[in-house]
């Protein structure tokens, strides 16, 4: 299966971040979410995959500052808390895309966020 594939990236103020994929779904995510989320090696046991972060200890009022692309596969996000090593492949950014419609799809079991 192919990787998602964005065609627009675009960050809105310190708030949040938004792609739109090339086949044309937008996802928009907050950066608290995607600290949350961080998949690097301090925030994610790397054998095992067990979260390491409380996502509740992530500060309520967090922004995101710098985005810088790495290589044709994903995003590093510097974050005011100020954690900045996870990066972001497009693979997981389409997987936890929070919209309505995705929430959806993983619930009925009809994923589909590689499909482009």
């Amino acid at each position: 299966m192919l990787s998602p594939t964005p065609v627009a990236i675009k960050k809105h103020g310190r708030q949040a971040l938004s792609i739109v994929w090339k086949d044309g779904h937008a996802s928009r995510y907050d950066f608290r979410y995607l600290r949350q989320k961080c998949p690097c090696a301090a925030c994610v046991d790397e054998l095992t995959g067990r979260p390491l972060l409380d996502p509740e200890q992530v500060p309520l009022d967090l922004t995101g500052g710098a985005i810088t692309p790495v290589g044709q596969y994903g995003l590093s996000i510097a974050f005011s808390d100020p954690h900045a090593s996870g990066i972001y492949h497009f693979d997981l950014l389409r997987a936890i895309c929070p919209c309505e419609r995705c929430k959806e799809e993983e619930t009925h079991g009809t994923h589909r966020r590689n499909s482009d």
